[in-house]
């Protein structure tokens, strides 16, 4: 064996060592936050500190659009997984250590001092969650954990920024709202394309009645950006320093194989909902923004098309889907995947005119041309909307406002993605009652709005 060899984890937690005991021996002579000076005019009397649930491929991005607010502190990250590669892309590596090595790298950098050990690592979001310091948490895990997570938090009194889509189901999206509305809470959904401009104008044009009576809406989707091993697969060893049974938490027990985690377990049903609620989150978002049902939704929805893996795939999620959903001023919103570059976005026809939005970066067009180059004459408008969209949180947070992306639209956006679901699960139409939030007729489907918890998880119902 080569001696000088070693894993990436390996040498991290080797290079940390030091670094670490000389934080602890830091710390012994000075407080557990930065000095006043570093964080400027916003701080330290109205600083939010902010614990980080889940830091994998978009998490640490959500992170890092947190990092720079002078406002704000980041004091806990919170993975399951330790360190590795294996996210979205192959030379990614995450999990708790990396993050937690590069929030205090950087509050060091920022105050130009040799060593900063104030945020501490989790796996477990529950401690988390007890600690009386923590102001917000940011939910970046997979779905089936967002309503476990984000009911806790609101019972903690925390603030919460939770990824889209907001929930696993329909049932735990209504029981996210309850316990936000109930505890007073800031919610703050990852729906981050509200907080870009052109976005909003394209919403205020459709709303204003400037194209007319809305006839037709689509909203697409990308198509599967991974391919999951087939019939046969096999179960791998667990990686050490990853807790699998806490990922799988209120999921169905299942073997490990590395294809079901991290980035990839938006391909399989019992923990996301696929492209549909990925990028559906965002185009069908858009969709709702304009028709102004931001509270309410469709009418009916009907199954068009879906293709699907073999059976025995680890992936489960539809390939290729396509549903359509009629609403009560008799607007038709089509959602389905397209091959072309536009992986998110939606198109609006009226009587009079169309307007559209396409990320990314988000381009808008219209007919006349004008109703979108009056205000935006290149049809872009630059901005990290991310950034924008963290800004918009911390902001709320301070002056309880409502939020750019609050629970309610969370909900509501994802309800459509899951009813879009269920009607391709079940290769059939669906009439959906918005108000009392059932579908009508349809035991079988109305039951899809739920499902059953693993281990020791109570039920939404």
């Amino acid at each position: 064996m080569n001696m000088c060899s070693s894993t990436p984890l390996e040498r991290f937690t080797r290079r940390t060592v030091l670094r670490r005991a000389a934080g602890m021996a830091a710390a012994a002579a000075a407080p557990l936050f930065l000095p006043a000076s570093v964080f400027g005019a916003r701080a330290p009397s109205n600083r939010i500190n902010v614990a980080c649930i889940g830091t994998g491929n978009q998490g640490i991005g959500i992170l890092r659009r947190f990092l720079p607010n002078d406002d704000v502190q980041i004091v806990a990250v919170c993975d399951v997984n330790r360190g590795s590669f294996g996210y979205k892309t192959k030379d990614q590596f995450l999990g708790r250590e990396p993050a937690r090595e590069e929030v205090n790298t950087y509050y060091a950098q920022r105050a130009k001092a040799g060593t900063y050990a104030g945020c501490q690592p989790y796996v477990d979001f529950q401690e988390v969650l007890a600690r009386d310091d923590v102001d917000a948490v940011t939910i970046v895990v997979p779905d089936h954990w967002h309503a476990i997570m984000t009911i806790q938090a609101a019972e903690k009194r925390k603030d919460i920024y939770c990824e889209k889509p907001l929930s696993l189901t329909v049932r735990q999206g209504r029981a996210m709202v309850a316990a936000v509305r109930k505890h007073g809470r800031i919610l703050q959904t990852g729906s981050m394309q509200r907080s870009n401009p052109l976005n909003r104008h394209v919403s205020e044009v459709v709303q204003a009645g400037r194209i007319g009576r809305v006839q037709r809406v689509t909203a697409v989707l990308a198509p599967n950006n991974m391919v999951g091993p087939g019939p046969g697969w096999q179960p791998m060893p667990v990686p050490d320093g990853f807790d699998y049974p806490t990922w799988l938490g209120p999921a169905p027990d299942a073997p490990y194989h590395q294809d079901r985690c991290l980035y990839r377990f938006r391909f399989n049903y019992d923990y996301s909902g696929g492209q549909v609620t990925n990028f559906g989150a965002h185009s069908n978002d858009l969709a709702q923004w304009g028709l102004g049902t931001d509270h309410t939704g469709p009418l009916e929805i009907e199954y068009v098309r879906a293709t699907w893996l073999p059976e025995g795939s680890l992936f489960t999620t539809a390939l290729e889907t396509e549903f359509r959903c009629r609403y009560a001023d008799g607007a038709v919103l089509t959602c389905k995947t397209t091959d072309t570059p536009q992986g998110v976005g939606v198109r609006f026809e009226g009587s009079e005119g169309m307007i559209e939005a396409f990320g990314y970066p988000w381009t808008a067009r219209s007919q006349p041309a004008s109703l979108v180059t009056d205000k935006f004459p290149t049809g872009k408008f630059a901005i990290d909307e991310t950034a924008a969209h963290v800004r918009n949180f911390i902001d709320c947070v301070k002056t309880r406002d409502e939020p750019a992306a609050p629970v309610e639209i969370g909900h509501r956006s994802a309800t459509v993605c899951h009813l879009g679901n269920i009607a391709i699960r079940l290769r059939r139409n669906l009439k959906w009652d918005p108000l009392r939030e059932t579908i009508l007729g349809d035991p079988e489907a109305d039951a899809m709005l739920d499902r059953p918890l693993s281990g020791t998880w109570h039920s939404f119902r």
